[in-house]
């Protein structure tokens, strides 16, 4: 029994620990005017029309394109 109480709270931490690394959010930087993925310098060094994008796509988004009909 002491066994088994050991295994339930050792898959609780671990459990624990894999919830707190997937809520894990990335920035990369991107070219406002195209939305066009760019090197981390261009908005470390503050360049104008150069900003730091959020989210957990990790900066490997992908814009689609919409048909016109």
């Amino acid at each position: 029994m002491r066994r088994l109480a050991l295994s339930v709270a050792a898959l609780a931490v671990v459990a624990s620990g894999l919830t707190a690394c997937s809520d894990k959010t990335e920035r990369w930087c991107e070219h406002d005017a195209t939305d066009t993925v760019v090197a981390d310098s261009f908005c470390e060094k503050k360049t104008s029309g150069y900003d730091w994008e959020e989210g957990s796509s990790g900066g490997t988004k992908v814009k689609k394109k919409s048909k016109k009909k």
